[in-house]
């Protein structure tokens, strides 16, 4: 057996299971067939890749050697093959989108489903990764378009179409001195927002663009912020903070996603802080057919996520 994505699939169920009989069953696949693959494998490697003496199993220094060269493995095939799309399916338009995850899983959903639809000779190539990222990409090519929020900051080698757009709350949990019991949420200026900037917060990562604007609050009112915690991802700080880590900045698109908890949110002013919806393209690159359609796709959408 030589495809790495199966072997990596086989490794995780055994050292889950730390047991060769459960993790066969598991595997739908006999226990001998699961032994001898993983001691053919240990010999040619010339090195056991997982200790067998203790439980649970653990991988050796060789085998998380191993591991990385699989997951090194299974990215290359998946590059490779998206690479070779267009020759093997020379029939279908590749449109690679560069969005960050937390972005992509509100905005993909609400636009893909019916474009693709509509549109079943197009496909899709993703790359989730940080905003400033996938904008060199984009200038650089390798994507063809990318969405994002806060348009005003996107390099003048990019020409972006907006639509839609949210407001932002900062979340108070009932663990925060500002929690007001039996209420959801609050008038905009029921709080100084100076006084809440300096309490103790919960924050995405800098290569956010969520982050960059939370930072621009902290500036405009010269607050030293007081973060506790930072995270990659906005779904995290946005959970952190319901559980009472800290206060963060969210928006009703992610809040909207989490379980129901008694929590206060503070409305943040447009002119602080605000996202607008975007979808961008390098300036002056040519625009397939089905890459028109998608912006015109995106235009088309009503992207006004709301909390009552």
């Amino acid at each position: 057996m030589k495809d790495p994505e199966i072997l990596q699939h086989y490794i995780d169920v055994l050292l889950k299971e730390s047991n060769f009989t459960r993790a066969a069953h598991e595997l739908y696949i006999s226990q001998p067939y699961l032994t001898q693959l993983i001691k053919r494998l240990e010999r040619k490697l010339g090195a056991k890749i997982i200790n067998r003496e203790t439980i649970p199993f653990t991988l050796t220094e060789a085998g998380i050697i191993y591991y990385q060269y699989l997951e090194t493995a299974i990215s290359n095939n998946q590059t490779l093959i998206e690479q070779l799309t267009p020759f093997s399916m020379p029939n279908k338009e590749v449109i690679r989108i560069g969005v960050l995850e937390s972005l992509g899983t509100f905005l993909l959903p609400a636009l893909l489903p019916d474009f693709l639809a509509k549109n079943p000779n197009i496909k899709i190539q993703l790359s989730e990764t940080y905003p400033r990222k996938n904008e060199t990409k984009l200038l650089n090519e390798e994507i063809d378009c990318y969405l994002g929020q806060t348009p005003e900051s996107l390099n003048h080698g990019i020409d972006f179409y907006v639509n839609g757009g949210e407001n932002y709350y900062v979340i108070i949990s009932p663990k925060s001195p500002y929690f007001k019991k039996g209420r959801f949420i609050l008038e905009p200026n029921e709080y100084d927002i100076k006084d809440i900037l300096q309490e103790p917060f919960v924050v995405s990562s800098a290569n956010s663009a969520i982050r960059r604007q939370v930072n621009g609050a902290f500036q405009k009112f010269h607050v030293k912020p007081n973060i506790v915690l930072e995270s990659s991802s906005i779904l995290t700080t946005t959970n952190l903070a319901i559980k009472g880590v800290g206060l963060t900045i969210s928006a009703a698109s992610i809040i909207k996603r989490m379980a129901q908890t008694p929590i206060n949110l503070l409305p943040l002013d447009n002119n602080l802080i605000q996202i607008k919806y975007f979808i961008a393209v390098k300036h002056r690159s040519h625009q397939t057919v089905g890459l028109q359609r998608l912006i015109t796709a995106f235009t088309d959408l009503k992207i006004q996520p709301s909390i009552k």
